[in-house]
């Protein structure tokens, strides 16, 4: 293994290399293969996202990330991690960066739903593959599948996109680094629908400035994992 090298840049067209493959991943994945295994097999496509996408998007993010490092002369140990990626010890205005990015995020998002409900009138912004009935009785074992999906979409996105490729873009963009960031995340998640897309805006830019500012992967951690747990369990126990 060659010694690291001092970051090299990533500009746009080694940053659009990987986000435009990564969203027609999710677009074929998510529009042909979740849809044909639901109707083969007769179970609702929840399931079939949950597992397509641990296993045959967010997985191959991880071996991206892990490739990239490698051919840049890293091996995947705690220095790596702490340094290379920066999964640092979070300090106290990290937490306060990350639990008001969320907070922005949750009031941002909420006035943009009701903007587009008030425009567009009701509206369902759930993607059909992720589209399912609050969870009953006999239902409940789709948390078991839910649970490691989870893991692998934080882990996956956490681990390319803030630590793989946000300190390299950084080198290239500079202060608006994050404004470039979103939206090659924003395009990843383009097979989701534009309705749920434009719900997700804050999301995407506050979070890409919150870790671009903290220079702390953990922030997006908290910030994208804290949005997407609760708001699942909440939904799948009907309490929204």
């Amino acid at each position: 293994m060659k010694t690291p090298a001092p970051l090299k840049k990533l500009g746009l067209f080694a940053s659009f290399a990987i986000y435009i493959p990564a969203a027609i991943l999710m677009y074929v994945m998510t529009t042909y293969l979740i849809p044909y295994l639901s109707k083969t097999t007769g179970q609702e496509t929840i399931l079939f996202w949950f597992i397509v996408a641990g296993l045959g998007i967010f997985t191959p993010l991880i071996v991206t990330g892990i490739l990239i490092l490698k051919s840049e002369g890293y091996k995947l140990n705690l220095n790596t991690i702490k340094e290379r990626l920066r999964f640092r010890k979070l300090k106290k205005t990290d937490v306060l960066w990350a639990t008001g990015g969320l907070v922005a995020v949750g009031i941002l998002s909420a006035v943009i739903m009701k903007v587009m409900e008030l425009v567009l009138g009701e509206f369902d912004h759930t993607p059909p593959f992720m589209a399912f009935e609050p969870l009953n009785a006999g239902r409940y074992w789709l948390l078991l599948v839910w649970a490691p999906y989870w893991i692998l979409n934080i882990l996956g996105e956490e681990f390319l996109w803030r630590g793989v490729m946000l300190p390299r873009q950084e080198v290239a963009f500079g202060k608006y680094t994050w404004m470039i960031h979103g939206l090659g995340w924003g395009i990843f998640h383009i097979a989701f629908g534009w309705q749920l897309l434009v719900t997700l805006i804050p999301l995407i830019f506050i979070q890409s400035y919150v870790v671009q500012k903290t220079k702390n992967s953990w922030t997006g951690v908290i910030m994208h994992g804290g949005l997407n747990g609760p708001s699942f369990i909440a939904i799948s126990l009907g309490l929204i």
